[in-house]
């Protein structure tokens, strides 16, 4: 349904942005004390490429995310899309959490509509709805309501409600963590052919090494909190990837190792 909707879908005029992050370093007020969440953070983010971001849970990878998408403000550093500072949220960038948070009262299209309605300009770009939902195959249910979904269309609808914003860079924060494991490899499977269609830039940040691995053209690998890099791993393996990979393999116990569970593996 969605190879078919990939290939019928009305194109979008999205390009990928490029991204820097500059020295960024972070930290949370508790109880008048700072808490360092990440620390001198660099990378850049070519066009259209895919990074994955990998770390150990609560190291601080999603307050990156919630930073690169302009939801606060970093202690130090820049970031920069396109060479311009970020300076706050921008239709330019959305994110995709991993809970879908859709309205319950709204139908799957008006779910989706919500981007461009709050921009005023949902009446002369419904097409672009309609083309959303072609895009990741929902369009029989433009009309249901999200209690009639599953957890993998439930998703597909927030990628949606992204993907009708014609984002130039899409931010993934553990989108498919919460579905069954064979919903989850079908979402991995069509996440990578809608970023090879758009063409946008896409940060994930996932706990799943072998989901890093068959998504991503980058793997940057973080230290417990506060944040540090320790490694950026280039994936130069071509698409559709194959699980049996054995250089795929490879870089799983590298990567793996880099996270202090090699010995379990």
């Amino acid at each position: 349904m969605v190879a078919h909707a990939l290939a019928e879908a009305v194109a979008y005029p999205a390009v990928g942005a490029s991204l820097d992050v500059e020295r960024i370093s972070h930290a949370f007020d508790i109880d008048g004390n700072a808490l360092p969440v990440l620390e001198d953070v660099s990378f850049s983010v070519k066009p259209g490429e895919f990074i994955a971001l990998l770390g150990p849970s609560g190291c601080g990878k999603s307050t990156l995310l919630r930073l690169v998408a302009g939801l606060g403000a970093p202690r130090s550093g820049v970031l920069r899309e396109d060479g311009d500072p970020v300076t706050g949220p921008f239709p330019s960038r959305v994110v995709v959490f991993q809970d879908p948070t859709l309205f319950p009262w709204r139908t799957v299209w008006n779910n989706v509509a919500l981007g461009l309605e709050a921009q005023g300009i949902l009446e002369s770009q419904r097409q672009r709805v309609d083309a959303a939902l072609d895009l990741v195959g929902l369009s029989q249910f433009r009309n249901a309501y999200p209690h009639l979904l599953s957890g993998g269309m439930a998703q597909r609808v927030a990628l949606a409600r992204a993907l009708v914003n014609d984002p130039k860079i899409l931010i993934l924060d553990e989108p498919l963590g919460k579905l069954d494991s064979l919903t989850r490899i079908t979402m991995q499977a069509e996440i990578v052919a809608l970023w090879q269609r758009k063409g946008f830039t896409t940060l994930l940040v996932t706990h799943d090494v072998e989901e890093a691995l068959f998504l991503a053209n980058r793997v940057i690998v973080f230290s417990n909190r506060p944040a540090r890099i320790k490694a950026d791993i280039a994936v130069d393996r071509p698409y559709p990837r194959h699980r049996g990979d054995p250089k795929l393999a490879e870089l799983r116990r590298n990567i793996l190792g880099l996270l202090g569970l090699d010995a379990t593996w």
